[in-house]
């Protein structure tokens, strides 16, 4: 049975309170919220921070508001389960976000993670996933460089096992909400001891497996989701995994859109996630101001899976990721046109043989 190693819980009740603990552990603390990431690295050995600062009590992170412009806020400590059901976010234009948050993992797992916590979701790999033991084996990696590493992971020796001259890790973000929230064009709030901002969800990740939450200081706590008002807007979020009701995703796309009459595009936006170590933002204005038609969005399509560099670093062959990128980008863009549910179905199943 594997163990969390000793380490010191601090129990703030206020988020000032949780900010000021944060940084009095300086490198040597984390923050949990739910558990459901941190809980299992710290057993694998993966992160050891001394002192744990437990997020559970501080109620303010559970508040959610519509704002008088249309505008949503919601907590950071809302779990996921609250986050899928809430009637602020039941409009058709925030299905991206209610769709990934209901697609984490198990309903368990949904009940207990939190929407700050899914987007701070450490990347993975499948040489970085396993115990203690197993990595090593084989003389661990660059990501968890074994007893010399620290809680944050600042030492930088070691080999990427996924591409061994590579001075970078390759670890892939696997977050379900980030992705949607970028489509959704949120931002979220950061505090720290010294005050707090406010910053666009896709400026908080980098695509370094190892600095991925590069634009959050180690000092700041994650405490709001803001959420534009979108009216006029439709949004999905399609995810692929081998087992629908459990598994991380190994490509996800995000999609946005406005449309206006004859169904030109007004406004897209677009977001790959789980295919580098941040998630993907496609540009779109080859969409914008054109009829959505089958050829529009077989153009698109090719277009958006360009970016798409999948390694051999989790699930499924990297070759065959890739070519799913496209059919997952029109699958997307075609639901939000509108098409029947049986042709989307179709359509996806073009790609579905090669799971057996």
């Amino acid at each position: 049975m594997m163990r969390v190693p000793p380490f010191k819980y601090v129990a703030p009740k206020t988020i000032a309170e949780a900010a000021r603990a944060l940084r009095d552990a300086g490198p040597e603390g984390m923050l949990l919220a739910g558990g459901t990431d941190l809980l299992p690295n710290m057993k694998r050995r993966q992160q050891t921070p001394k002192v744990v600062i437990g997020l559970s009590a501080v109620k303010d992170l559970r508040a959610s508001l519509r704002g008088a412009d249309g505008a949503v806020t919601l907590g950071a400590g809302l779990s996921l389960t609250d986050t899928a059901r809430s009637p602020l976010v039941a409009d058709a234009a925030y299905r991206a976000l209610t769709t990934a948050a209901s697609k984490v993992a198990t309903p368990h797992i949904q009940a207990m993670g939190t929407l700050g916590g899914n987007l701070c979701l450490d990347t993975r790999c499948n040489y970085y996933d396993q115990n203690h033991e197993w990595r090593q084996a084989i003389d661990f990696c660059k990501k968890a460089p074994g007893p010399h590493g620290t809680a944050q992971r600042e030492v930088t020796h070691g080999t990427c096992w996924v591409a061994p001259g590579s001075p970078r890790c390759w670890a892939v973000s696997s977050t379900d909400t980030a992705p949607a929230l970028v489509a959704l064009g949120a931002e979220v709030t950061l505090v720290s001891a010294d005050g707090e901002r406010r910053v666009p969800v896709l400026s908080l990740y980098k695509n370094d497996g190892m600095d991925y939450l590069a634009g959050k200081r180690r000092d700041e706590v994650l405490t709001a989701v803001h959420v534009p008002a979108l009216v006029g807007w439709r949004s999905t979020y399609w995810k692929l995994r081998r087992r629908g009701s459990f598994d991380f995703p190994v490509l996800s796309v995000a999609a946005a859109l406005r449309l206006g009459p004859g169904g030109v595009v007004e406004g897209a936006r677009v977001t790959l996630g789980s295919v580098a170590s941040c998630p993907l933002e496609v540009t779109t204005d080859a969409l914008v101001g054109r009829p959505l038609t089958d050829e529009a969005i077989a153009a698109f399509a090719d277009h958006a899976a360009k970016p798409a560099r999948p390694l051999d670093n989790t699930d499924y062959h990297l070759s065959w990721r890739k070519r799913v990128v496209r059919e997952y980008v029109v699958g997307a863009l075609r639901e939000l046109r509108g098409d029947p549910p049986g042709l989307l179905a179709r359509s996806a199943a073009r790609v579905l043989p090669v799971l057996a």
